[in-house]
């Protein structure tokens, strides 16, 4: 019995050399990708490593989350609400109105986005982009100014929940990047470099991505939106309905009708008194002058008898 454990022993002793050179050859350079595949086995992307607490937030030096104060309550949310408006105004001089908006604009720290005017008499319209904390203000000054507010309607959408989503969506892909970058500079086979590349390269884009529509949202909200058209009042039609006077316009047509009855008048006169008796001697002196050719034409004798009797008197 002795021979046959002593067999069984050795025949044990070299699969427990080979498991413990295993074992420490995965200890070394294959924890790397034993946690990549864990990672994305969970989800696709890196689990938090220990910096980021046990629940995957980020710690303050007291040991407590980042997002909490520290008597345990989440830290309160700053709202962001994109507000926009569109005002009518009914004014008497369109561009000295302009000159108004675009200064009221200027002082509370704002700008024209856009503008479109025409003439003294056609509308305008502006495009004002307004910090969110002036908004009412410029509507009141607005409503103070010498017009009439014809129409107006504001609207505002909370995107708090927008921009909460998108930050903590950008803050886990940073996250995940910088284990991306842990893992790449601790691989050693090419194969496993550009894998973990590809992946981090990915990231890198989705982050680049939500951090322009984040930044966008909050662009929207700092900066609100107020359109501002400007009509012509109906003074300057009344003024020149006063101004128009048909009995006036009556009596000028009338004037410009005898003027050319006068014209017609005075041509008929020239041609009685001047040129008509010049045609009627000029056709006096033309029919007398046919007359003259018709008779010295009348008394030539014809060509043929001309010849016959020339060639009677050489005959013999």
């Amino acid at each position: 019995m002795s021979m046959t454990r002593r067999a069984r022993w050795r025949s044990v002793i070299p699969f427990a050399l080979v498991l413990m050179l295993l074992l420490a050859a995965c200890g070394s350079s294959g924890g790397v990708f034993q946690n990549v595949g864990s990672e994305l086995q969970a989800g696709g992307e890196p689990a938090a490593g220990p910096e980021d607490g046990a629940n995957g937030g980020t710690t303050d030096e007291d040991g407590g989350s980042g997002s909490e104060e520290p008597d345990g309550f989440l830290a309160p949310i700053e709202q962001r609400i994109i507000k926009t408006g569109e005002i009518t105004l009914e004014v008497e001089n369109v561009g000295e109105m302009i000159g108004r908006v675009r200064a009221m604009a200027a002082s509370l720290n704002g700008y024209v986005g856009g503008s479109q005017a025409g003439t003294l008499d056609d509308r305008a319209t502006l495009t004002l982009r307004i910090p969110a904390d002036s908004f009412d203000d410029a509507l009141a000054q607005l409503h103070e100014m010498d017009a009439d507010v014809l129409a107006e309607a504001t609207r505002e959408q909370d995107v708090t929940g927008q921009v909460v989503d998108l930050q903590a969506r950008i803050d886990n892909l940073a996250a995940s990047e910088a284990s991306y970058r842990d893992l790449v500079a601790r691989a050693t086979e090419v194969e496993d470099i550009l894998a973990v590349q590809s992946r981090l390269d990915q990231v890198r884009g989705e982050i680049e991505q939500l951090t322009a529509q984040l930044d966008q949202l909050e662009a929207q909200a700092a900066l609100s939106t107020l359109t501002v058209t400007l009509v012509p009042n109906a003074e300057p039609v009344a003024a020149q309905a006063e101004v128009w006077d048909p009995g006036a316009q009556v009596e000028e047509a009338l004037a410009s009708l005898v003027g050319i009855g006068q014209g017609l008048f005075d041509g008929l006169i020239w041609f009685g008194v001047v040129w008509l008796p010049i045609l009627l001697v000029l056709a006096l002196l033309t029919l007398v002058a046919l007359r003259g050719v018709l008779e010295v034409r009348r008394r030539l004798p014809p060509p043929g008898a001309a010849r016959t009797g020339t060639g009677d008197e050489v005959a013999p």
